[in-house]
């Protein structure tokens, strides 16, 4: 088994123009691109503010000993950090607002609507390095804006469970979730791949309106014939799952680090015409 890290993709893309852009060169998060809460929403800007660092070009999305869950109310003891490039809520104790993951959900903190970048269709590629700890779990997924409730449809490159890494290999989670879209059907699916995802990896979807391709380091792993037709947000973070979420009763790792090199977006040519 090669343990080397999958190489950087060049930034140019033949075909495509790059709309979206983030190395995480710097040493502060650059705001013009990402929110550091999670569906803040359900909770408040303060209970969901992300704990991250930076390090070496890398964004390293944290959960530590000390950090609180996000969301007691609905979600339990679930801890989360999360960039998000958009954020919906209706009016204080509605039901309206993004990715309502619990029928109990309700505003507790209205947001302001902010639109970073919010693209409908579109090549989104990462380079990420996943955790094998045995609450963990870190995930790359597009949500719908929701600002109509119907368009909550989740498109997710890769969703890892560190539970399911093993020597060499993991089983891997992508693919679509309906949601409250009626018009998508389920399409979740989790794949055993020789691959060890502790290490650098590429994950990308292109997505058009005929379908969404999925790939990992620049191999189509699954093509769906569904395609959200509305504009989604980027969804970047790491949890800790309670045991009784997950039955395991292993220890958390701290602090368990999700890394991330770059985060890309790009747009078909012929859409520029």
């Amino acid at each position: 088994m090669n343990r080397l890290d999958f190489p950087r993709n060049p930034l140019e893309k033949a075909g495509y123009s790059l709309v979206f852009h983030d190395d995480f060169e710097t040493v502060e998060l650059d705001r013009a691109k990402w929110l550091p809460y999670y569906l803040p929403q359900w909770s408040s800007r303060r209970n969901t503010t992300a704990n991250y660092r930076f390090e070496d070009s890398q964004l390293l999305l944290r959960i530590t000993e000390e950090q609180q869950p996000w969301c007691r109310e609905f979600d339990g003891d679930v801890k989360a950090s999360n960039l998000q490039t958009g954020v919906f809520s209706g009016p204080l104790g509605s039901a309206l607002g993004q990715h309502r993951f619990s029928q109990d959900c309700r505003v507790r903190e209205e947001q302001p609507e902010e639109r970073l970048f919010v693209p409908q269709y579109g090549y989104i590629e990462i380079r990420a390095r996943g955790l094998g700890t045995p609450r963990n779990v870190c995930a790359f997924w597009l949500i719908g804006f929701e600002d109509v409730p119907e368009r909550s449809a989740e498109i997710c490159p890769f969703e890892l469970k560190g539970w399911n890494v093993k020597d060499g290999s993991c089983t891997l989670g992508f693919g679509i979730h309906a949601f409250g879209d009626p018009t998508i059907e389920e399409e979740f699916i989790e794949r055993e791949l020789a691959m060890d995802p502790t290490l650098y990896h590429v994950y990308a979807i292109d997505w058009t309106p005929e379908g969404v391709d999925f790939y990992v380091d620049n191999e189509r792993i699954h093509r769906s014939r569904q395609s959200p037709s509305y504009p989604m947000q980027l969804m970047l973070n790491v949890y800790e799952i309670p045991p009784h979420k997950n039955g395991n009763v292993e220890p958390p790792v701290y602090p368990s680090e999700f890394a991330v090199d770059y985060v890309r977006g790009y747009r078909r040519l012929l859409e520029d015409a």
